[in-house]
């Protein structure tokens, strides 16, 4: 059953021109879990005052929520779009877990 989902997961799409369902909905909202992460994790990582480094965080998030988004549904398989999503996810995650 693992290797059947590997390879469903590790095989490219039939035609290029249209993107599938898994990697736009993971790509939306995987974008939109990385971009928040990534903002908190910049607000603790800012040497300011909270108010100014949530202003920051805030304009950073529309432009990693667009760079996330863009950088997960442009990849080859639906393996590819998952580990974009879930390495960056975790990694940011033990960040935070270390700062707070």
């Amino acid at each position: 059953m693992i290797k059947k989902t590997y390879t469903k997961l590790n095989t490219p799409e039939k035609n290029g021109k249209i993107l599938g369902w898994f990697r736009v909905i993971l790509s939306i909202f995987g974008g939109l879990i990385l971009s928040y992460l990534f903002m908190t994790l910049l607000a603790f990582i800012i040497p300011l005052k909270i108010e100014e480094s949530t202003i920051i965080s805030i304009m950073f998030n529309t432009l990693a929520w667009a760079c996330a988004t863009t950088w997960i549904i442009l990849s080859y398989t639906k393996l590819i779009a998952l580990l974009r999503f879930i390495i960056p996810t975790t990694i940011c995650a033990i960040a935070l877990y270390i700062l707070y």
